[in-house]
């Protein structure tokens, strides 16, 4: 008979397997912590430093040296300037290599020659400092020679100055702008409408396209292709393929409406509140119902057709065996799909730019972040949107794993 293995080697042999698991998953979270959790941090960070477009430049000293005549005289120009127009320098100067056959006639109190090297110290200057310092010289050969080493070289700048994104100050202003401003409950009362239109949308529509293909019938395949249609094709070209088709002036939907006497006048599709809205949810339901269609479809095949037999023989009607036996098989699968398109809609940025650039009451929290970075030049208020952003879809997964998907078995 066989002895047990003692519980001491057991031990061992785990903690040998729990080494080497982690060993093996240590690329993984390192490529994880690089991709997702810095740029997150990051993000965090700016939201609470009152940071402009420009100051993502480090302020340093800009240098360009040049030799030109003015007045008859030749000299050496230049022109020192501070990046920033708010932050000031300390300490700003530089230094040059002087070739040979260039010799100076005259330096001023700021400037010092030691041998070749010439250095320049203007001490601590203002954001928007720039000036442009000529200095006298005689040239000793070709100039055109001593002219394109003279521009050739590069001065060498020194100086320090505050960078604003690693410094010690923060603010909640960031914060308080977004919130205090009427229109970022308009942006999140759209957002809102077009998450949760749009991914309801899309579950119903591809849980209709599931059904009408879970029967054989000719032509079936061909049908599953024209449903992914929409998922597969260029967004840009479905889009302006939109744009194109409901424009007010040259668009052919416009055109039909008006012949059939539907209307009497174009509609401004994308153009007019509260309709814009309402078609870039339509459009977000048309692009992405055949994802939901794909995997619902998938799971209704999988169904045992045992219990639908026995339906019939018990005389169930078509929607009593949709509702008490296909549904409660489908619950799973459409709660992890409406989590999935819940947050993949709530992040949707293209599909409203491209049809109308977030105008006509169409701008999300997604769209607010793209204009307050760039149209603005805020980089800090469009930073604290999108902590907003991750704020939200965080509560809301927390909400759904702790309610949802225990009421669904998940």
């Amino acid at each position: 008979m066989t002895a047990p293995t003692p519980p001491t080697t057991r031990g061992a042999l785990e903690r040998r397997e729990a080494r080497l698991a982690w060993g093996l998953l240590l690329p993984t979270i390192a490529i994880v912590s690089l991709v997702i959790i810095l740029p997150l941090l990051s993000i965090f960070w700016i939201s609470f430093k009152p940071v402009g477009l420009a100051d993502l430049r480090p302020v340093a000293p800009v240098l360009r040296e040049s030799l030109r005549q003015r007045g008859g005289v030749d000299v050496i120009e230049y022109r020192v300037r501070n990046s920033s127009q708010q932050k000031a320098i300390t300490g700003l100067g530089f230094s040059d290599e002087i070739p040979d056959g260039v010799t100076f006639t005259e330096l001023p109190e700021i400037c010092s020659l030691d041998g070749s090297n010439l250095t320049c110290i203007y001490g601590d200057v203002e954001g928007g400092f720039n000036e442009r310092l000529r200095l006298p010289v005689t040239l000793d050969g070709d100039p055109d020679a001593l002219e394109e080493i003279v521009e050739g070289s590069e001065p060498r700048g020194f100086g320090s100055g505050d960078n604003i994104l690693t410094n010690s100050e923060f603010t909640l202003k960031n914060f308080t702008r977004i919130f205090d401003g009427a229109e970022f409950w308009a942006v999140l009362w759209a957002t809102i409408f077009y998450t949760v239109v749009g991914t309801v949308g899309a579950l119903v529509v591809g849980l209709f396209a599931a059904m009408l293909l879970n029967k054989e019938f000719k032509g079936k395949g061909v049908l599953r292709g024209l449903y992914l249609f929409p998922y597969v094709s260029p967004i840009i070209a479905v889009a302006f393929t939109w744009v194109a088709l409901m424009d007010p002036f040259s668009g052919s939907l416009n055109a039909l409406l008006i012949q059939m006497g539907v209307t009497d006048s174009p509609i401004n599709f994308f153009g007019q509140r509260p309709l814009a809205l309402i078609m870039v949810t339509v459009f977000e339901i048309w692009r992405y119902f055949p994802l939901s269609f794909l995997f619902i479809l998938a799971r209704m095949q999988s169904i045992d057709t045992d219990m639908y037999e026995a339906a019939d023989m018990d005389g169930a009607s078509p929607f009593q065996k949709f509702w008490y036996l296909s549904l409660p098989m489908l619950l799973g699968i459409l709660s992890v799909l409406f989590l999935l398109r819940f947050i993949w809609t709530f992040n949707k940025f293209d599909d409203i730019f491209l049809l109308t650039g977030g105008n006509a009451g169409t701008r999300t929290l997604t769209v607010n972040v793209y204009e307050q970075a760039f149209a603005i030049s805020n980089i800090g208020a469009g930073a604290a949107v999108a902590v907003v952003i991750f704020a939200t879809l965080l509560l809301f997964s927390v909400f759904f794993f702790k309610y949802i998907s225990q009421e669904e078995g998940l």
